[in-house]
């Protein structure tokens, strides 16, 4: 009965604040036609993007109504991406349309592509007499539903919720300028037990062994039902994806997994540039809106403690509230956080970190007013392969398609498919605390996110382990022997020296050209956030939900308990995202 009355009274507070609130979100400058239509005009227009490093700045000179000239008058990307940004600005010429990350950007520089594209189109709106999202504003308005953060969490939110109810207006907020967030890093895949694609490529697996090695995985800090929740939803999320169009036929290992359950696109792409291309052309046939560089100061709730919207910052520093029956937390974790890492886990100052500048955490500052609870925040995990110049981040599928990790002697030194902390731990026993991610062409050939890495001229290479081994400045003839004991052990089906099972070492590294790539452990992942049930509801420190408030992703804590594991990242996102999106749809009904 009590449930009924709450609801009641929901309905008439929020019928309210339709009739007092204005319907459109948009300033009257928003509202306006294109000024000049679809067509460029001539001139010399300025746009900006958000790139890897920070902001980039594009200058275009647009001729006869297409691109004559384009500069970038500013960016702090790395200059392993100067390739990419060469050959955007490259194709941009001649244009009369806006550009298209998914035809026009690099592999391997999913961020600066998006960066760089963003800014060239951005000065390509200009000239056709659009708004630039920098220079909307918006003011007070309602809407259904209220989804923060752009990343794979929050698109599967919004999806799921107008799947769920087609009827609603779902607006997703992203602070940044532009989406995905950490998923746009994301190389490895999604774990699931039980899927038709395991069942299809004949790989025996079971929830059970699932929820065994998550728990094991994490040192059984886990919240077993949190654990339970993701084992039994994924096998039907992946089908979920796949009807929206995702290729996840092809099924890998990685550390600490049983057994091949990691899916992703075929020949082992990476899966978050193509997660997010599937999902944001989901959001566009669902009507879903986004609005870039919009930042979430706080929650707005009623007298009893429920959520009824966000309060939200424009890109040019003006404040609107945006009304809504429920709120979808979906903002990722606080890896970018540097002082919030050191002050959690002092063993971590210093480090450098894998995350996106927009990571920093700021979800919690908005609920704790609530009485809202965090969990496990000190358990902050560590990729022990990153990329130790650039800190970009090497996935630990290459390592579960066959590579070793040498010291600069020459030698292995642990399990490399052992889980992320035992394996970083070991590497920070090293000279230097850095290690050689070593392999040949099979293992190259396997894998196409490899290729991202040879596109950033990331890999050395030589025809010979010698070659290779004076490359990269370690002794020839310690290589030479380490290989050559390894091939020995994967001939034999067993590694005497470390254990790595014969699964783990699926082809012997024997095939000319090898490569390498110097690692080293960076801050990738927070496993602790806040505190939620299985129905994804954010909780009081009682343990009772807040009414209208859910989160999913990596900004809730538990399920990954002391250590995650590769793959579970990113069916946490999708998994937790999509139920998060169907709960808060079933909410205010």
């Amino acid at each position: 009965m009590k449930q009924k009355i709450t609801t009641s009274v929901w309905a008439v507070v929020m019928a309210l604040f339709v009739l007092m609130m204005p319907t459109s979100c948009s300033s009257d400058d928003n509202d306006a036609a294109e000024l000049t239509g679809q067509m460029l005009q001539d001139g010399e227009w300025t746009g900006s993007g958000e790139g890897r490093s920070g902001s980039i700045i594009a200058k275009v000179v647009v001729k006869n109504h297409q691109v004559e000239q384009v500069t970038i008058v500013s960016q702090s990307e790395s200059v392993f991406a100067q390739d990419a940004i060469n050959s955007i600005v490259a194709n941009a010429i001649g244009r009369q349309q806006l550009m298209s990350v998914e035809v026009d950007g690099i592999s391997g520089a999913t961020l600066t592509s998006t960066g760089v594209i963003g800014a060239i189109n951005s000065a390509l709106q200009a000239a056709m007499g659009k708004q630039a999202d920098a220079d909307k504003t918006y003011i007070d308005c309602t809407c259904d539903i209220v989804v923060v953060g752009a990343g794979g969490a929050g698109l599967s939110a919004a999806v799921a919720a107008a799947e769920t109810d087609g009827s609603q207006k779902i607006i997703v907020l992203e602070k940044q300028g532009i989406i995905g967030g950490n998923t746009n890093y994301s190389t490895g895949g999604i774990n699931a037990a039980e899927t038709d694609v395991q069942r299809g490529l004949g790989i025996e697996d079971s929830k059970q062994l699932f929820y065994d090695d998550i728990m094991r995985g994490g040192r059984y800090e886990n919240i077993p039902s949190l654990v339970q929740n993701l084992v039994d939803h994924a096998p039907v999320t992946i089908s979920w994806l796949s009807g929206l169009g995702a290729d996840l036929t092809d099924v890998g290992l990685m550390a600490g997994s049983s057994v091949k359950r990691t899916h992703r696109p075929k020949g082992g792409s990476a899966i978050g540039p193509h997660l997010m291309k599937v999902l944001k052309a989901a959001t566009e046939k669902d009507n879903i809106e986004i609005r870039t560089l919009n930042k979430v100061v706080g929650l707005r709730t009623a007298t009893d403690g429920s959520v009824t919207g966000v309060k939200v910052q424009n890109a040019d520093g003006s404040s609107y509230v945006l009304a809504s029956r429920a709120v979808i937390i979906a903002t990722g974790g606080f890896g970018a956080n540097l002082a919030m890492v050191a002050r959690l886990q002092p063993s971590l100052s210093g480090f450098a970190t894998l995350n996106h500048p927009g990571a920093t955490g700021d979800a919690f500052d908005w609920v704790a007013p609530l009485g809202g609870s965090t969990i496990q925040m000190a358990n902050i995990q560590i990729h022990p392969t990153a990329e130790a110049t650039n800190h970009i981040l090497i996935t630990e599928a290459v390592r579960g398609n066959g590579a070793i990790l040498v010291n600069h002697d020459g030698e292995r030194f642990c399990n490399e498919m052992d889980t992320r902390d035992v394996v970083s731990a070991a590497i920070l026993r090293q000279r230097s605390h850095e290690a050689f991610l070593v392999f040949d062409q099979g293992v190259r050939q396997s894998l196409a996110s490899i290729e991202t890495y040879a596109n950033q001229h990331l890999l050395s290479q030589g025809n010979t382990i010698e070659e290779l081994a004076s490359m990269v400045n370690i002794p020839a003839a310690a290589l030479v022997a380490t290989v050559h004991r390894y091939n020995e052990q994967q001939q034999a089906g067993h590694d005497d020296d470390f254990g790595r099972s014969a699964t783990e070492m699926p082809i012997p590294l024997a095939t000319p050209p090898y490569y390498a790539v110097s690692v080293a452990p960076a801050i990738h992942h927070t496993m602790g956030g806040l505190s939620v049930n299985a129905q994804t509801q954010v909780l009081r420190a009682d343990g009772a939900p807040i009414p209208g408030l859910y989160a999913a992703g990596e900004v809730t804590g538990g399920l990954h308990g002391a250590n995650r594991l590769g793959g579970n990242g990113v069916a946490d996102i999708v998994v937790n995202g999509r139920l998060a999106g169907i709960a808060a749809s079933q909410w205010h009904k």
